[in-house]
């Protein structure tokens, strides 16, 4: 592990390249962006577009496809090696100029290697692709994304207009995010520590709701809302933006609502969102209850926001970064060996960038960077909720190890589906916490757990509530910095009840949230993945080796099949309102016994 000032480590990108100043990177650079213009030559040579007509299946036909198939997976394994080491630098350090330089470079070229996915999917949309599939084996392998690609072929404007809106995107949604995450990762915050005043990188600031002085925490509060209200203007424009071309497109490619294009995105369909949502919203007295009882184990008459991840009593565990890894390993290694041994590789060689600090991205994250290595980023704390932060994000890195023999055209897998094994490795740690703690440390392990979850379940629905009233509402016109603040603040007001006192609500969520700037709807997926990662651990508990027997296989299927279709190789119904309801009884668990220890 790499050590710093205070033992975090950062991470090694050096496997990599050296540096961005190095040979070996920009020779890679140049060689990648001249092959993407080569690769929409030989599009241009193979007239791979919408034809004007069907295209007969030949044998030509046949040996154009994987001609071109293997070339666009190809230079795609290299590309997204190339992003992503340059996204690692910027996500540590958004001052970085030269990483900036080098994003904004790449942006054009990769806009005309997204703009030959398009000309692929019009191209195939013409192709009776069962006849494809029945004769080549490489069609085969990629049967589900030549099934797809004939219905975005019907969502597809004119290759002209295709073209146009790829070239536009680089002043307009892509430049509003850029605009967005180097306005946040730079912001700074004031704060008044021991009677010093210290000048801190928001990451920080939001890291002190950990404290233990309350009145510290009603201090970085209050001085995070009135920094992210200094940005509200420029991040309106950047929502509104962001929002209004989404729209704009949709209807364009014949999208009735952005909503419809994410389920399809998303692989699933409106029942079984509907199922989702309404066993969601029954739940929300249960996480009431659980933030009731968690003001109680405080002793406050209600939570305010900065409560809600105050530490609960005195002493107890604190979990060093050291002793994360070694409680993560030994759990993992419960489950499998093929698991810890990821997991050792993360720490060993040095694939976690652990340390808070000034111009680095908050939260966490892990990226796919090469052949099933991963990076991840975090911003650790010494409380357990970190150590379960960490075991869900190498959850996502033994995803992407299932998935590195996969092509990338098989591997894009839909956001549902990117939640199963983070979810799954989380609770594998938490349980097991559990089992061993005293009862003040069993307080605080289910307290991680159920702040993560009461983020979801009423979190992430809030999200979704707020993302559908803006789309409504950006249909008409722009809406004000006030009105997205009364917009976010009521729909988390809704979700929240009055178990969080109703004036201390982070109403300016809008503002920092980058989910909102990215992809649309980058909310409900992620109810999706927390309840169906719980349900295929309730199924794992039941039957451990069974289990095990194909859930490897599951998630290297997760970019190859539709999430009902896959679901119900585990005898799971997602239309059906039980098999929610039935995760959600996993968390009702918890919150029981949550409350009982509070007492």
């Amino acid at each position: 592990m790499t050590s710093h000032d205070n033992q975090l480590p950062h991470w090694d990108l050096t496997p990599i390249y050296e540096s961005l100043e190095s040979d070996a990177f920009q020779n890679d650079f140049e060689a990648i962006i001249a092959e993407i213009y080569n690769l929409v030559d030989l599009f241009d040579t193979h007239q791979i577009d919408r034809p004007d007509e069907s295209v007969e299946v030949t044998a030509d036909t046949v040996q154009t496809f994987e001609t071109i198939v293997n070339q666009f997976n190809q230079l795609g394994e290299r590309v997204q090696t190339l992003y992503a080491y340059i996204s690692a630098n910027l996500a540590t350090n958004s001052r970085n100029d030269l990483a900036q330089a080098r994003h904004s470079e790449l942006q054009r070229p990769a806009s005309r290697l997204w703009l030959l996915r398009t000309r692929l999917a019009a191209w195939l949309g013409s192709l009776d692709v069962a006849a494809l599939i029945h004769q080549s084996e490489l069609a085969g392998n990629h049967a589900f994304a030549l099934r797809r690609a004939q219905v975005e072929a019907t969502h597809q404007m004119s290759p002209v207009e295709e073209s146009l809106a790829a070239d536009l995107s680089l002043t307009g949604r892509s430049a509003w995010y850029r605009m967005f995450e180097n306005t946040v990762s730079q912001l700074k915050t004031e704060v008044e520590i021991d009677g010093e005043r210290q000048s801190l990188p928001l990451t920080a600031a939001f890291n002190l709701m950990h404290n233990p002085d309350r009145s510290l925490r009603q201090q970085a509060h209050e001085a995070i809302w009135q920094t992210l209200e200094s940005v509200t203007v420029p991040l309106a424009s950047a929502l509104n933006s962001i929002k209004g071309e989404t729209l704009t497109l949709c209807e364009r490619r014949g999208w009735s609502d952005p909503l419809d294009m994410v389920l399809f995105e998303n692989a699933i369909d409106r029942p079984t969102l509907e199922a989702m949502m309404a066993a969601t919203q029954a739940a929300y007295p249960d996480f009431q209850r659980y933030l009731r009882a968690r003001a109680q184990a405080l002793g406050l008459p209600v939570l305010t926001q900065y409560d809600r991840l105050a530490p609960l009593g005195e002493g107890g565990k604190s979990w060093s970064y050291e002793e994360a890894q070694t409680f993560i390993l030994e759990q993992f290694g419960t489950y499998s060996a093929k698991m810890r041994h990821l997991a050792e590789r993360a720490f060993a060689e040095n694939w976690i960038d652990a340390e808070p600090r000034d111009g680095k991205r908050g939260g966490a994250f892990c990226m796919w960077l090469q052949a099933g290595d991963s990076r991840i980023l975090s911003n650790f704390q010494p409380s357990f909720t970190a150590v379960s932060t960490l075991a869900h994000e190498l959850g996502h890195a033994y995803h992407n190890l299932n998935l590195a023999h996969r092509t990338p055209m098989q591997r894009d897998l839909p956001m549902t589906l990117a939640e199963t094994a983070s979810t799954f490795c989380q609770k594998i740690v938490e349980n097991a916490a559990l089992k061993t703690a005293e009862p003040q440390d069993q307080l605080r392990i289910l307290d991680g757990g159920l702040e993560y979850a009461t983020r979801v379940i009423l979190g992430a629905s809030s999200d979704f509530t707020f993302e559908q009233r803006l789309f409504e509402q950006r249909r008409q016109r722009d809406l004000s910095p006030d009105e997205l603040t009364e917009l976010s603040a009521t729909a988390q007001r809704e979700a929240f009840g009055e178990a969080i006192e109703p004036e201390t609500i982070q109403k300016y969520r809008w503002v920092y949230v980058p989910h909102y700037y990215t992809t649309s709807y980058y909310n409900f997926p992620y109810i999706f993945g927390l309840l169906f990662g719980l349900g295929l651990y309730a199924h794992y508990q039941q039957d451990a080796e069974g289990f095990k027997t194909g859930y490897d296989d599951l998630l290297a299927r997760t970019g190859m099949g539709e999430a009902a279709d896959l679901a119900a190789d585990f005898g799971i119904d997602l239309r059906q309102p039980a098999f929610w309801e039935a995760s959600l009884d996993v968390l009702r668990a918890d919150i029981d016994r949550f409350v009982a220890l509070s007492e």
